[in-house]
């Protein structure tokens, strides 16, 4: 009966246990770096997300608080035109009557609107009318070039709609502002309105020499 043997694997050889030892310590340090770096990686990320999240609800917040912010500059806003607008028209009808007009009616925040669209064709500040002669008065806190020229479209517009209508009464314009400068003064003169300007707890009606307002 031939003799059974066991072989022996064969190691390289010159390799101690210590060395295999360190090298299976070396590569399990390096699996844990490993694990280390992917953890960190996943908190960056996690953290990466959550700040962009943030950012996101105080971009919703800056949103909201400028949207409520304009909101609230458009009630001032309205609120100063009213304002202004009280304050004009109490005396407005006494200057205007010096000048030998004879308005009895005053209205404030007039709306025109075609009939047949039910659009609004255009907006009145204070509309101060007698039997003959309407004058329109649009009112700024600081007039600029363009609202003049808005006023001018506009009493263009009430013409038309007065023609339109069988309304023959004289139109004639004005502007009423609380701050304005030679230039802009000017302008709404050379325009033919009739400039009314803050005098104090008053107003006055600024009618230079040679003016002649313009009539639609």
């Amino acid at each position: 009966m031939a003799e059974k043997t066991t072989s022996i694997p064969d190691y390289p050889r010159g390799i101690t246990f210590e060395q295999v030892w360190a090298a299976l310590m070396e590569n399990r340090e390096q699996q844990k770096e490993t694990a280390r770096i992917v953890e960190e990686n996943a908190l960056q990320q996690k953290e990466t997300a959550r700040i962009v999240e943030e950012n996101a609800l105080q971009q919703k917040e800056t949103d909201r608080l400028v949207k409520e912010t304009s909101m609230q500059i458009g009630g001032l806003n309205n609120s100063f035109g009213e304002l202004a607008q009280h304050l004009v028209a109490p005396n407005i009808i006494e200057k205007f009557n010096e000048l030998d007009f004879d308005f009895t009616k005053c209205s404030l925040n007039v709306k025109i609107k075609e009939l047949e669209t039910k659009k609004n064709l255009a907006e009145i500040d204070i509309m101060l009318e007698d039997g003959d002669v309407v004058v329109l008065v649009e009112v700024k806190a600081r007039a600029k070039e363009e609202d003049i020229e808005k006023h001018v479209i506009r009493m263009e517009k009430v013409r038309g709609y007065a023609d339109k209508h069988g309304d023959k009464r004289r139109y004639q314009g004005a502007m009423a502002v609380a701050i304005t400068d030679d230039s802009i003064r000017e302008l709404i003169l050379r325009q033919g309105f009739y400039l009314i300007e803050q005098n104090g707890d008053t107003v006055k009606l600024t009618i230079p020499e040679g003016f002649v307002p313009r009539e639609w």
